[in-house]
């Protein structure tokens, strides 16, 4: 939701103790005295005093949780709900009233979170038992790492930062998120001597037979993105499928910066010779789907030279359960969508590798625990193909010179952007990875307007 709408004649309901709540409360009291009806839900036995006797001078009704029908009854009256249960000292899901409250949140009132919903892990961003989900999570002084950090980030709802004059935060953060400008300022644009050697030669190696659909994907949208030459290795029929859609592409191997290995791969000799060759050669890599254990053998048997900076392995959930299999740990899918940060800081450092751990929030983790979050796209970019098409997108930017880690994190950025534009361009509707192909160069376009402002 992009605002929050104050209606004076209508109920509000404010929730919390401790210092989330004294925030909630003092919300509580600036609201009352606006003619907004307001109920303080109280959770445990202390409270922000003052808030508390500022609400009550103002008219407001504070309830304590323990009078459970009264309290439920107040939620279920409520358009909206500020969520103060408990801050960044939380640990582990809420617990007797504070669940039973959440439980009986009604779904059409609005839920504003202070600093973050409550229940979810405050830096890990693990969720662990009943948690409030936001439609908008505000903060005042720093975000917190479970704001970024899925599947936590998926309760949050809209972030808003308010500048009340707190000082700035001067630790190292535990996870950064780029923005415009941060992606503007990093991303390579051609110089004026510029030739297409100069602007990135990416080799590639995807597709097959069953998947020919990847390969075409992976090569457009590295065109798309920017590289200067894009080099297809793969079988003669998907080669053709390649060149029809994307006749910029040259066939065969050759000289190349950087590579994109695996995306759509199936049991092709010359293309795992190819990936080996590849893997082996010390020149960046983007390592997809079916080169993920031709990586994680190279790696066991010391035979692959590149750095966490110059390998970046773009798995989802399931492929990332399949990486710690082959790394001799037992991992399902489902324990990797409640732990991806854990998990891929676990793969990062056992392989030495950057990890992008795709899903709704993608993360890309470096062996030193540096996390990066992007959450631009919409959700109906869950489809097939969206992977080939951001690995085409990292490639692009590999093959320039960036390093994995910022590479990972802006290709994520504008593949979620690009589907954004694909999205409002079907008037709100469904999308496809050709149509986010297709948008990727007006995204990168729109980014880097900031840059031309500076």
């Amino acid at each position: 939701m992009s605002q929050v709408r104050i209606l004076p004649r209508a109920r509000r309901t404010w929730v919390g103790t401790g210092h989330n709540g004294a925030d909630a409360l003092l919300a509580g009291v600036r609201l009352r005295r606006r003619g907004v009806r307001v109920d303080a839900l109280l959770i445990g036995d202390h409270a922000y005093e003052p808030g508390l006797r500022q609400l009550s001078a103002a008219g407001g009704r504070v309830i304590a949780a323990s009078e459970t029908d009264t309290a439920i009854g107040a939620l279920e009256a409520a358009d909206l709900i500020v969520d103060g249960i408990i801050g960044e000292s939380g640990t582990g899901g809420l617990t007797g009233y504070a669940a039973k409250l959440v439980a009986a949140i009604p779904s059409r009132a609005q839920v504003v979170a202070v600093d973050l919903p409550s229940g979810v892990e405050p830096d890990s961003g693990e969720t662990h038992g009943t948690h409030v989900r936001a439609d908008i999570t505000v903060t005042f002084a720093a975000w917190k790492a479970c704001t970024f950090l899925p599947p936590a980030s998926n309760a949050c709802g809209e972030l808003r930062f308010v500048d009340v004059g707190l000082p700035r935060i001067s630790t190292e953060p535990i996870v950064r998120r780029l923005t415009d400008r941060g992606v503007a300022n990093r991303w390579p644009i051609p110089a004026t001597n510029s030739h297409k050697y100069l602007r990135g030669v990416l080799g590639v190696v995807a597709g097959s037979d069953i998947y020919p659909g990847a390969a075409v994907l992976a090569v457009m949208c590295a065109k798309q993105a920017g590289a200067g030459i894009v080099r297809y290795v793969g079988p003669d029929r998907v080669t053709g499928h390649v060149l029809t859609e994307v006749p910029e592409a040259v066939p065969g191997v050759g000289q190349v910066q950087a590579w994109l290995l695996g995306s759509g791969v199936e049991d092709d000799a010359e293309q795992d010779h190819a990936i080996g060759v590849a893997l082996t050669s010390g020149l960046p890599c983007v390592v997809d789907a079916g080169a993920l254990e031709a990586f994680v053998r190279h790696h066991d048997a010391s035979e692959h030279a590149s750095g966490a900076d110059r390998v970046l392995l773009t798995p989802h959930a399931g492929e990332m359960a399949r990486i710690l299999g082959w790394l001799g740990r037992d991992v399902s899918r489902a324990e990797v969508e409640a732990r991806p940060a854990h998990f891929g800081l676990m793969v990062a450092r056992a392989v030495d590798a950057t990890v992008l751990v795709k899903g709704a929030t993608t993360i890309a983790v470096r062996p030193d625990g540096l996390i990066a979050s992007q959450a631009e796209a919409p959700s109906w970019l869950a489809t097939a193909g969206a992977g080939d098409v951001l690995a085409g997108i990292a490639g692009a930017l590999m093959s320039g010179g960036i390093d994995a880690f910022d590479a990972g994190e802006m290709a994520a950025f504008i593949h979620g952007r690009a589907a954004r534009l694909a999205h409002h361009a079907r008037g709100g509707g469904p999308i496809t990875a050709s149509s986010v192909a297709e948008a990727t160069p007006t995204a990168i376009g729109a980014v880097l307007a900031a840059r031309q402002k500076d």
